[in-house]
C-alpha cells in the first residue's frame, strides 16, 4: 500500500464487534472457578513436596464481584471508531510508561508501529494485515498488550463519555497515580514499606466537574491472539486487577474489564464487562473552591491494605491491597493526585520533559523525565502548527513509512499546554486548576479523526485537547 494510501485508510470509519452478554459473565465466572482449582492443586503439590511452610493455607484470589453486561445503550453489538483515533489514545497511555522501549524517544511514539497492523473499513469488520501478522510473529505479546489497551482506553471513553455526558474524562496510568502515596514494588525509591500486591489495574479513568466531587473507575485490560477461551481467561484475570484497587468503602468500587480478542484469521473482537457500586466517588467538602485542586500535593503514606468489615462479631480485617478513603480528605488528596498526574500526561505527549517531571514526585518519575528532558535524544516541546484552525503545541517525530518520509506531531491545545509548562520561566509552577477549566471548555469543541487539506494529513483531537497528526513530506534533495 502506498504512503498516501495509509495515511487515507487511517482516517476511515471502522467497525468493531463488541461481546458483552450474560452469557459472557458465566464464561468468566467458569474460567475464574478452572484458575482456582489449577491454584489450588498447585498450593497442595507443593505441600506434598515439602515447599510450603508450616502454616500455610490456600488463599482464592479475591475478584471483583457482581460483574455484568454494558448496557447497549453505552457500548453495543459493535463500536464505530478510526484506527488512528485509537492509535492516538495508545499514545496517551504510552506517554508515562517510562518502558525505555523506544530507545531515547517519547515513550507514545511506540505507538505509530501499528500504522499498518490492521486492515477495515465501515462495510468490513477491522482485522490483522499482512504488515500486523508478520509483528506478532516477532512481537506477540506486546502487540496484544498495547492494542488491548488502545481499544480498552478509547471504549471506555465512549462509555464513560455516554453515561456522563456533562462531565470532562481524563484517563491516566494507575500504577503513576498510586505513586503519589504508595510505594508499589521494592525497585521504587522510597524508604517507606511496600503494597506487596501487584494486582491492580492498568488505568483509572477519572470522571470530572472543576471544583466538583469526580467518580474514578478502574480499568483492567488485556488482549490476545487467541481466541474467545482466551478471552474468559483474561476477564477472569482482569477481575483480580480491578479489584486490587478500592475507593471508598469495602467492594462497592465500579470497575471496566476488556480482553481485545485479535485474531490471526477472524475479525478483531473487543470482550467487555463492568462492575456496578455505589463507591468511586472521590467527594470533597461542599465550597470547596474549585481552585484547590491545583494545592500543592503533600508527601502523604496512605495505609496498606483494605479493609474490609467483620460479618457479625467478627473483627475487621485488611485484604492485600490499596484504597483511598474513604474520609474527606483522603478524597481529596486524591483528586489532586490523579489531576497532577493527567497534566503530566498531556506534557509528556506534548514532549515537554521539564514540566513533566515538576508534575510528579520521585517514585511516579520526575528523575526519569528531568534526565529525559536533558538527553541530546531525547522529545522536546519545539513544534507549532494551526490544525483545523486550533493552535497547537508539541513534539514531531520524521520517520519512513514504505520508503517515504512521514511526519508524526504530538501536541496540545496551546492554551491548555501554557498552564502547564514551568521549564520556560524559573519559579513557575503549573497551574493545575486552569489546566482543568481549559480542558473543561475545550469539550465543547469538535473532536475526532479528521483530514486536514491545508496541512497535508490525518488528525486526530481528542476531548481533552490532545492531538495526533501524521503526513507525508518531501524526500531529501538527493533522493
Amino acid at each position: 500500500m502506498k504512503t498516501e494510501e495509509v495515511l487515507y485508510s487511517l482516517q476511515r470509519q471502522v467497525t468493531v464487534p463488541v461481546h458483552s452478554t450474560r452469557e459472557l459473565v458465566g464464561k468468566v465466572e467458569e474460567a475464574a472457578a478452572d484458575k482456582e482449582r489449577e491454584r489450588y492443586e498447585a498450593f497442595r503439590k507443593r505441600q506434598e513436596e515439602g515447599k510450603t511452610t508450616s502454616g500455610d493455607t490456600y488463599e482464592p484470589l479475591r475478584r471483583k464481584s457482581g460483574l455484568r453486561p454494558l448496557p447497549s445503550q453505552e457500548l453495543g453489538l459493535t463500536v464505530r471508531l478510526t484506527f488512528w483515533d485509537v492509535l492516538h489514545h495508545l499514545g496517551r497511555g504510552l506517554a508515562l510508561s517510562q518502558r525505555g522501549a523506544s530507545r531515547g524517544l517519547a515513550e507514545h511514539w511506540g505507538s505509530l508501529k501499528y500504522c499498518q497492523a490492521l486492515v477495515g473499513n465501515a462495510e468490513t469488520y477491522l482485522r490483522l494485515s499482512e504488515e500486523g501478522e508478520r509483528i506478532a510473529m516477532y512481537y506477540k505479546a506486546l502487540q496484544s498488550e498495547e492494542l488491548g489497551q488502545a481499544f480498552a482506553l478509547a471504549a471506555s471513553e465512549q462509555i464513560l463519555a455516554r453515561r456522563y455526558p456533562d462531565h470532562s474524562v481524563s484517563i491516566v496510568r494507575a500504577d503513576t497515580a498510586l505513586r503519589a502515596g504508595w510505594t508499589l514494588t521494592s525497585r521504587d525509591k522510597a524508604k517507606t514499606k511496600s503494597v506487596g500486591y501487584h494486582y491492580r489495574p492498568q488505568f483509572f479513568a477519572e470522571v470530572w466537574k472543576p471544583g466538583e466531587p469526580s467518580r474514578v473507575f478502574p480499568i483492567a485490560c488485556k488482549g490476545n491472539h487467541s481466541d474467545r477461551q482466551k478471552a474468559y481467561k483474561q476477564l477472569a484475570s482482569a477481575a483480580v486487577h480491578a479489584d486490587g484497587v478500592h475507593i471508598g468503602v469495602w467492594n462497592e468500587t465500579p470497575a471496566l474489564l476488556f480482553s481485545t480478542e485479535i485474531s490471526m484469521t477472524d475479525p478483531l473482537t473487543v470482550h467487555a464487562l463492568h462492575a456496578d457500586g455505589s463507591g468511586g466517588w472521590l467527594h470533597i467538602p461542599e465550597g470547596t473552591p474549585a481552585t484547590n485542586i491545583g494545592l500543592p500535593l503533600e508527601d502523604k503514606n496512605p495505609n496498606i491494605g483494605i479493609l474490609k468489615p467483620g460479618k457479625g462479631k467478627d473483627p475487621d480485617s485488611s485484604e492485600p491491597g490499596c484504597q483511598v478513603g474513604p474520609d474527606l480528605e483522603s478524597y481529596e488528596w486524591f483528586q489532586r493526585a490523579l489531576a497532577r498526574v493527567g497534566a503530566a500526561g498531556l506534557t509528556a505527549f506534548a514532549g515537554d520533559g521539564e514540566s513533566t517531571a515538576a508534575l510528579l514526585n520521585t517514585r511516579q518519575g520526575s528523575e526519569f523525565f528531568q534526565g529525559f528532558a536533558h538527553a541530546s535524544a531525547g522529545s522536546v516541546q519545539d513544534a507549532r502548527y494551526n490544525l483545523l484552525g486550533e493552535k497547537f503545541e508539541g513534539t514531531d517525530h520524521v520517520f519512513r513509512l514504505n520508503g517515504e518520509r512521514v511526519q508524526a506531531f504530538s501536541g496540545v491545545a496551546k492554551d491548555i499546554l501554557n498552564a502547564l509548562v514551568t521549564r520556560k520561566e524559573d519559579e513557575r509552577h503549573a497551574d493545575v486548576a486552569a489546566y482543568r477549566q481549559r480542558v473543561r471548555e475545550w469539550k465543547v469543541k469538535r473532536h475526532g479523526t479528521f483530514w486536514d487539506h491545508k496541512w497535508g494529513g490525518v488528525v486526530s483531537i481528542s476531548r481533552d485537547g490532545t492531538v495526533l497528526a501524521m503526513r507525508q513530506i518531501p524526500p531529501f534533495d538527493d533522493e
